[in-house]
């Protein structure tokens, strides 16, 4: 009689890797891993979890993924997370995408402040890294729009890109080229997320300075009372500079703009943005199509309430203009012209 065969326990395949030395794991194994395969290999057994949760490989990660992160205010508030980088990495790299805001979620109270964490590349090369810390306590942030400004008053970043004559081939350069992860990181919630599309959704010159934008964006839920309501979060890198001669970056600016059009306050923003990080879904895109999908779909939208908009006022204006019509004949006859 045949014996039975038996598959083999979880960690039976990980039998001689196990027998290693953890020091030998960590030091020649885990460090070469990137982030997929690390948490792939945590979920193998208890005993390379308790291998893989260790800080200081993700600590590694983020850093190499993100610049910005090296600096010494990011990693005293990453070290206040639950997994410490291990919590932001997972906030942080999948892209954000769309969620539902209902009435029933809880509208925590704003942070203190707001933390960016901004990192642009070319040709997947770190250029410019950089870390801003925003205050929400001031009067302004009630009533004035969300916007963060990361340079200073006319600073200049000095970029690889050749400044060329054609327009065309510029714009499919830098698009093709040029990308920005933007992470906004809340201390007082302890959560995170990237709020660039990474890769640009539009390219194009300013129709006065001509200077050359670059424009990173992501669609999320707007205000709880309408379920319709959508919000987009801009990430506008402008740069400029002379035919023939480097491309320099001299504003690297957040907005949030509504379904109207306009300008997102920053008490409001700030909720919106806490809601995205504690219920956004997180989803990896790898086509740029798509978040320009994303992107045009939002403009259509915007399009479209406009023109509604102007369509209801132009009734209104009719009517009015009938009603005053009517109004004048009616005192003529009363008047008996």
């Amino acid at each position: 009689m045949m014996a039975a065969s038996s598959s083999p326990s979880p960690c039976s395949s990980t039998s001689s890797i196990i027998t290693m030395h953890d020091d030998i794991i960590h030091t020649h194994i885990l460090t070469r891993l990137d982030a997929a395969t690390l948490a792939t290999t945590a979920s193998t057994c208890s005993h390379l979890r308790h291998l893989c949760v260790d800080d200081n490989l993700w600590r590694k990660i983020c850093t190499a993924t993100w610049p910005s992160l090296v600096d010494p205010t990011t990693c005293h508030i990453i070290s206040t997370f639950p997994n410490r980088h291990r919590s932001l990495f997972s906030d942080a790299f999948p892209d954000l995408h769309h969620f539902s805001c209902s009435s029933n979620c809880p509208w925590s109270p704003p942070p203190v402040e707001i933390i960016s964490a901004v990192d642009i590349f070319y040709k997947g090369k770190p250029v410019f890294s950089r870390v801003r810390r925003t205050e929400t306590t001031e009067n302004s942030f009630l009533s004035s729009p969300l916007w963060i400004e990361i340079l200073e008053p006319n600073e200049l970043i000095p970029t690889e890109v050749k400044f060329v004559r054609k327009d065309e081939e510029l714009m499919k350069h830098l698009g093709e080229n040029l990308s920005l992860s933007w992470i906004l990181i809340d201390p007082t919630g302890k959560r995170s997320a990237n709020v660039s599309s990474r890769k640009a959704v539009l390219a194009r010159r300013h129709w006065l300075t001509r200077d050359v934008e670059i424009l990173f964006a992501v669609t999320m839920a707007g205000e709880a009372k309408r379920a319709t309501e959508r919000v987009q979060c801009m990430v506008k890198v402008t740069c400029c500079g002379k035919v023939g001669g480097e491309l320099h970056v001299r504003e690297v600016s957040l907005v949030m703009e509504d379904m109207d059009g306009g300008k997102v306050r920053w008490k409001e923003g700030v909720m919106i943005l806490q809601k995205a990080m504690e219920f956004g879904e997180r989803k990896r895109v790898g086509e740029v199509g798509e978040m320009m999908e994303r992107f045009d779909g939002f403009l259509g939208m915007v399009r479209e309430r406009r023109e509604r908009k102007y369509r209801r006022q132009k009734e209104r204006d009719g009517v009015s203009m009938v009603v005053a019509f009517l109004v004048c004949v009616w005192f003529c006859y009363l008047a008996g012209f």
